[in-house]
């Protein structure tokens, strides 16, 4: 098995990962001017267990920092990767973090 690759299909509104140049899984999102919402996340059943969702968001979440967006985790899978990666919190506007269930953390660091 080769190195997953992510991409940002924005003509389709989702991150996509691919294993041996297979869709593994997606992450579809909404895009606003300054705000990414992610609205659903998806790993192919052949592929569950491996961590790929979890690349996956760590991609999004990342590309999302570089381009300074505003996260709205809408998706249950991104959401709960947020809260077990506080360092990512930052990401989701403070107003907002309630209405997830998120808040940072304590000394940081995940």
């Amino acid at each position: 098995m080769t190195e997953p690759m992510v991409l940002d299909v924005a003509e389709w509104s989702r991150f996509e990962i691919h294993v041996d140049g297979r869709l593994a899984g997606f992450a579809n999102y909404r895009a606003e001017p300054g705000r990414i919402t992610f609205t659903h996340t998806e790993v192919d059943s052949m592929y569950e267990g491996q961590g790929l969702g979890g690349k996956l968001a760590r991609f999004a979440l990342d590309d999302a920092r570089k381009r300074g967006l505003a996260v709205y985790p809408d998706c249950p899978f991104v959401r709960g990767w947020i809260e077990k990666h506080p360092d990512y919190v930052d990401l989701v506007p403070a107003e907002a973090r309630p209405r997830y269930g998120l808040r940072e953390s304590v000394g940081g660091g995940s």
